[in-house]
């Protein structure tokens, strides 16, 4: 699976053990920042969730995994990106779930919250979940009330 990862500069060195992680387990990994060589650490996390949630659109990648913190600004940022759903998951519980029954595209988790074992079972979790709106009509009911609130505030 294509994954897109991004995160600022507090979330840099999980990111880096969640990708060797990803690409260990057979996955292509598409680094969309924070790099500290080409980028000033003043650069704010809606950056790098901007250029994931785009990589999803686009039809790049798959799935996108967004790291800072807490997971709470970077996924704040990333649900501000039309038809993107992000997730501040801390454990594989919710990361499973959020995928199975909301759809979502993204997760995020923070580097002050979690450390890199439970990163990876976190990604993990979420990378085997299937989206339950595939196949159930229960789930794309709520996916489309969902879609409708979006609508409506980007309308006009």
């Amino acid at each position: 699976m294509k994954i897109a990862i991004g995160s600022d500069a507090s979330g840099l060195e999980l990111k880096r053990s969640v990708i060797q992680h990803l690409r260990d387990s057979g996955h292509e990994v598409l680094d969309h920042g924070y790099v500290p060589e080409e980028e000033s650490t003043a650069q704010y996390s809606s950056v790098y969730a901007r250029k994931v949630a785009q990589s999803i659109l686009d039809g790049e990648s798959e799935r996108g995994v967004l790291i800072c913190g807490t997971g709470i600004g970077i996924s704040i940022s990333a649900n501000k990106v039309r038809g993107i759903r992000a997730a501040v998951c801390s454990e594989p519980f919710t990361a499973r779930h959020t995928r199975e029954n909301n759809g979502s595209q993204i997760i995020a988790f923070g580097a002050f919250v979690v450390g890199p074992d439970m990163g990876n079972a976190i990604v993990d979790a979420f990378l085997g979940a299937t989206f339950k709106g595939e196949t159930e009509q229960m789930y794309v009911e709520r996916f489309q009330k969902i879609a409708a609130i979006e609508d409506e505030q980007y309308a006009g």
